[in-house]
């Protein structure tokens, strides 16, 4: 069976290090969408800033609960991240041999990042919206994830899929920039490479400036349809305090068009920087854990190779 290697190399070191990010700056997250969720209410904010967050959870003794749904965003930032990188390095790769290209242009780049976006929403929808509502349920109050998810209708676990397709359009900026700079970078180093050698790394402080630089363009490009999506996805946590809910507070008009009416175009882009300083953050540390393992997990995928085909041949001596 014929297996790229590459392919699963890179996606197996970005799902990593979307693990350990994700577990890092989970408490950060927590506080951002919880946030971003407050501000939609009617013309009344429970919550003023990031820290009013923190200081509800301290005071509520419920500090352990800014870790609640940290399972389910685990899984599925796994998931998503395995995906999407073997997805985008499958088809880049696909690409260039096809084309007989020897560098990918911006505008390829952007359409194969984003149909590896686009899979990827479809796959990990229902746990992106699990863990959304578990964290913008009540401190203490978080259920798990079969419950979350068997609460409502089949539909109800897909909400606000429509806007996380039109998301993909954010990891298709964020990579594209960041694979754009990374060649930069490495310009010098390409032809040092050999094939079938481990691929030439960014230092971590490099990584780490270009996952920030790539992820602070993306957001701000995307952010207003990132905070519909919020809105949308955590609907159903206010069951409690808002009983005259309907069904059109769930589609993305609505929710554009009730924020124009209470907030302006301001308010679009209300918690951009907690948004910025959260994902820039997790996207940062992601691309650097992800440059600094991929030449091990290279490594470990060819001796895995070499160890799996060794028996094959000792039977076909044999």
């Amino acid at each position: 069976m014929n297996v790229d290697l590459e392919s699963l190399a890179e996606a197996t070191s970005g799902a990593i290090g979307s693990l350990i990010s994700t577990t890092i700056l989970y408490p950060l997250d927590t506080c951002k969408t919880k946030y971003q969720a407050d501000a939609r209410s009617h013309g009344r904010t429970r919550y003023r800033n990031l820290t009013d967050v923190l200081l509800e959870a301290i005071s509520n003794g419920q500090v352990l609960s800014l870790y609640q749904g940290l399972g389910t965003k685990n899984l599925q930032s796994f998931i998503s991240q395995f995906v999407y990188f073997y997805g985008y390095s499958y088809f880049k790769r696909l690409y260039l041999d096809k084309s007989g290209y020897r560098s990918i242009g911006t505008k390829a780049n952007l359409v194969i990042a984003a149909a590896a976006g686009a899979c990827t929403a479809i796959v990990t929808q229902p746990l992106d919206t699990a863990s959304s509502r578990m964290q913008t349920s009540a401190f203490g109050k978080s259920k798990g994830l079969l419950k979350t998810l068997t609460e409502g209708t089949w539909s109800d676990a897909f909400d606000g899929l429509s806007i996380s397709l039109l998301l993909t359009s954010n990891p298709a900026i964020q990579y594209t920039v960041f694979d754009q700079l990374k060649q930069r970078a490495l310009q010098n180093k390409q032809s040092k490479a050999e094939k079938g050698s481990s691929p030439e790394s960014l230092s971590a402080f490099m990584a780490f400036l270009l996952g920030a630089i790539s992820k602070s363009i993306a957001t701000c490009l995307t952010y207003p349809a990132i905070r519909c999506k919020v809105i949308i996805q955590a609907a159903d946590s206010d069951e409690a305090n808002s009983k005259t809910k309907t069904k059109s507070q769930k589609t993305v008009s609505s929710v554009l068009y009730g924020i124009w009416k209470r907030e302006g175009i301001v308010g679009y882009f209300k918690g951009l920087h907690a948004q910025i300083l959260k994902t820039v953050l997790s996207s940062a540390l992601l691309l650097m854990i992800k440059e600094k393992i991929s030449a091990s997990t290279w490594v470990l995928i060819l001796a895995l190779k070499r160890y799996l085909l060794r028996p094959a041949r000792r039977v076909k001596n044999l």
